[in-house]
């Protein structure tokens, strides 16, 4: 087993302010979900307990490659006696709703395939059946995807959730050129934690040093005006759509030319945001 010593590269980051003062600010944010939702500080820090017993497990094996509950417990600082009962709730944990997880691979698709654009290269309206629009529908879309959940399962979910809405024409209009639900706390609390946790993980492994770094920068300009909010609101948003279209089309290319080699097992993602605010010296804040 590793020592205590060995632990202390990433231990010492504890013991830096502007960490702490970082973590603060990251948890400003998560704190003021949770409490809108009626999640005290009590709850949080039993979710917040599984998810260290559950990373102590996973991250920090010893040299030989087991994990013991009396490490996890060192590591984490839960009680031993907790540990094992925490360990299996986490493999008891609520997988995603199968037309939630289908939701992003059938955008994809259809804000990537030439069959689906226009000349603008822009997501177009699609007939509702096969018998309308043959394989340029949305059942052929959804099918084409998978075959193991209903188009019209689909299409009645989206329907709910605000990501389509249905013309007169029974055609079938994408609202976000991205997998972003309008209604709907479960669908949305799903990708929250799929999106930004991918983007906290991409920061960490950059402070830990991991080799190569992942791309993970902003653009920050205070002093601004209402209207110049407006403007660069709207900028980022076509500018975001564009790149992530353009990622999305590759992705799909290299996935299909990957398919069935070896080591064709890694995952990706790429995502942007956008957030504005009154200045924190404006509103008197200390943070």
């Amino acid at each position: 087993m590793n020592s205590n010593r060995d632990l202390l590269p990433h231990a010492s980051l504890v013991t830096s302010p502007r960490l702490l003062q970082a973590v603060q600010r990251l948890l400003r944010p998560l704190a003021r979900l949770l409490m809108a939702h009626g999640v005290n500080y009590v709850a949080f820090c039993d979710l917040a307990k599984g998810v260290f017993v559950d990373v102590a497990a996973r991250d920090f094996p010893d040299d030989g490659g087991t994990v013991t509950d009396s490490r996890v417990s060192l590591l984490s600082g839960v009680h031993r006696r907790e540990v094992k009962r925490l360990r299996e709730e986490m493999l008891l944990q609520m997988p995603p709703s199968p037309v939630v997880s289908l939701g992003a691979q059938v955008v994809s698709r259809w804000c990537a395939d030439a069959a689906y654009l226009d000349s603008q290269r822009h997501p177009v309206a699609l007939p509702r059946s096969a018998s309308q629009g043959g394989a340029v529908s949305f059942e052929r879309l959804v099918e084409s995807v998978s075959k193991d959940i209903r188009p019209r399962a689909v299409l009645d979910e989206w329907l709910r959730l605000g990501v389509v809405t249905l013309d007169g024409e029974d055609r079938v209009h994408l609202v976000e050129h991205a997998f972003v639900p309008a209604r709907g706390l479960d669908e949305k609390s799903f990708y929250l934690g799929k999106n930004i946790g991918d983007h906290l993980a991409a920061a960490t492994h950059n402070l830990l040093d991991g080799q190569p770094p992942f791309l993970e920068r902003s653009v920050y300009c205070d002093g601004l005006s209402p209207a110049s909010l407006a403007t660069l609101r709207a900028l980022s948003r076509e500018l975001a759509i564009d790149a992530m279209q353009e990622i999305n089309r590759r992705a799909l290319q290299l996935q299909e030319a990957d398919l069935g080699q070896e080591g064709a097992s890694q995952r990706m993602t790429f995502g942007v945001y956008y957030y504005a605010e009154e200045a924190m010296a404006k509103r008197g804040e200390n943070r």
